[in-house]
């Protein structure tokens, strides 16, 4: 017996002029970690694997959240520091703090984390609408407020808020 396994597509509903950003429709799995104090939830789908943090290899004038690389595997990988990229302090990098090595549309990429929660199923009734914020994270960037009992997640777009973090595949071309 052959069983294939298709990932659920992400479906927005289109906000109203002046409210906050759709809620997504399907039910969804998310890895939950933390950040500070605040807990952030991303798709689990995009994750490879859960590691704990070994200091990479520096990048000569690396600035803002890279960290620098590390190889896994033969695949060299940026390690980013999600605290940095949400406008946090740094903090002291320790066996505490955790790296998700996630893939971002062709590219392997790691985040450091203060450290990984659970993995939870979250269902259209738990998923509330982004709030109009300012700050570091742009809406867009936001699927939506994962609500479990008392805990509130911050559920990223991922591919969307690593996208300048992560070089393209596509060679640049002068015209």
């Amino acid at each position: 017996m052959t069983t294939s396994a298709t990932r659920p597509s992400i479906t927005r509903l289109a906000p109203a002029p002046g409210t906050a950003q759709a809620v997504m429709t399907d039910l969804r799995e998310f890895l939950a970690f933390k950040i500070g104090n605040e807990e952030y939830g991303v798709d689990i789908l995009r994750v490879q694997e859960i590691r704990s943090y070994e200091k990479p290899t520096t990048i000569a004038n690396a600035t803002g959240e890279l960290l620098g690389v590390m190889n896994l595997r033969g695949v060299i990988v940026p390690i980013l520091d999600l605290r940095l990229k949400l406008g946090q302090t740094a903090v002291q990098y320790d066996h505490l703090k955790v790296v998700i090595v996630l893939h971002i549309g062709q590219r392997t990429v790691g985040m450091v984390v203060d450290g990984v929660s659970d993995v939870l199923t979250l269902e259209r009734e738990q998923l509330r609408p982004v709030p109009a914020l300012r700050g570091n994270v742009k809406p867009e960037h936001l699927l939506a407020i994962g609500s479990v009992g008392p805990r509130m997640l911050i559920l990223l777009d991922i591919e969307k808020f690593l996208a300048k973090s992560v070089a393209s595949d596509t060679p640049a071309t002068s015209h």
